[in-house]
């Protein structure tokens, strides 16, 4: 069965960086898209970055609020999606998901919280 395990969140002071990891199992994972989102407190879950297949180029898209400070990668042989995250600020603060989608059916997983504070 499909499973996403992600790790990497923790406690990072605003200007700092962390890299997410999010390893995945149960399925072709070079043949489809991945991506984050994220949930913070009292906020609905958003969409923050994705990437496409291998076979569709590895195309990124990003969420307006992180281009140019977050960077999703894909490791085909570790079967595993990145999220690095730099120059973090406080209202990055939230529970980081990452998730694919196959024959219209979602897969998350567990989550993995990032506190930005000082």
């Amino acid at each position: 069965q499909v499973q996403l395990v992600e790790s990497g969140g923790g406690l990072v002071q605003p200007g700092g960086s962390l890299r997410l990891s999010c390893a995945a199992s149960g399925f072709t994972f070079s043949r489809y898209p991945m991506s984050w989102y994220r949930q913070a407190p009292g906020k609905e879950r958003e969409f923050v970055a994705l990437i496409t297949s291998t076979g569709t180029g590895s195309i990124t898209t990003y969420k307006d609020s992180v281009k140019g400070r977050f960077t999703i990668s894909r490791d085909n042989i570790r079967n595993t999606v990145y999220l690095q995250m730099n120059s973090l600020k406080p209202e990055d603060t939230a529970v980081y998901y990452c998730k694919t989608a196959m024959s219209s059916v979602s897969y998350w997983g567990q989550g993995t919280q990032v506190i930005v504070s000082s």
